[in-house]
């Protein structure tokens, strides 16, 4: 696996943002399998020569199988103004999909009511008045296309469980490897076809507004495929 060091896209006093890996938890889990949260801390208090427990925060959740941009937070402040902005929705995530079918529409907006099955760890498309049915939206548009697949870009506005795969599946469009809401084959990594690869945020201290990029695994046949639509892609966000 590529060392934190290599994969670190912002660092200063109050953030570090991560190039995740889609075999890393964000943080612990009942796996209790090891972290990048844990890693964040060790490599700070390497760093920084910090001794004792070192204070880092995660502001927001990738899935495991799913890579890209992790913001944590290094102060409390930090991680206090930074949820508020996550929970205000002043916080712009957009992520890359590869998906084997070709959505009906070339782009839209996708409305749904979701509910979590915590034994099973999945989400369900569900009508608006089951009771503990939370909204899920997302916008969509398909950026180019390959032989045999297809690489939506998707903002997305609400951070329910699972929410991406689950709403792209509800459409027909399972992502690329993504076994449990209906792709038929997994990929050799475990991963699957679905990057965070921009985020848009004001800076909790002082307010610059920030862009961060996060480049896919290009060791990924699934994201080489597409190599030089995303650095286009890239080149004009």
């Amino acid at each position: 696996m590529t060392p934190l060091a290599d994969r670190i896209l912002f660092e200063d006093n109050h953030l570090l943002i991560i190039n995740k890996m889609p075999s890393e938890i964000v943080q612990g889990d009942k796996t209790g399998d090891p972290s990048l949260l844990e890693t964040v801390k060790e490599y700070i208090g390497r760093k920084y020569n910090k001794p004792g427990n070192v204070f880092a925060g995660l502001v927001h959740r990738i899935d495991r199988p799913v890579s890209g941009a992790v913001v944590y937070a290094r102060t409390s402040k930090a991680l206090s103004r930074m949820t508020n902005m996550v929970r205000q929705r002043d916080f712009d995530k957009r992520y890359l999909a590869i998906v084997r079918n070709r959505p009906s529409e070339t782009e839209g907006s996708l409305k749904h009511f979701l509910i979590k099955n915590e034994a099973q760890n999945k989400s369900f498309v569900v009508k608006p008045s089951q009771s503990g049915a939370k909204e899920a939206r997302l916008d969509y548009k398909l950026i180019a296309q390959s032989e045999s697949f297809y690489m939506l870009e998707i903002q997305l506005y609400t951070g329910r469980h699972h929410q991406i795969r689950v709403q792209l599946a509800a459409i027909g469009c399972p992502i690329l490897g993504d076994l449990k809401y209906g792709d038929k084959r997994s990929l050799p990594d475990a991963s699957i076809g679905l990057h965070a690869a921009m985020l848009g945020f004001s800076h909790p201290v002082g307010n610059q507004r920030l862009s961060i990029k996060a480049m896919p695994d290009w060791n990924s046949r699934h994201w080489t495929v597409f190599k030089n639509e995303i650095l286009r892609y890239f080149d004009q966000s």
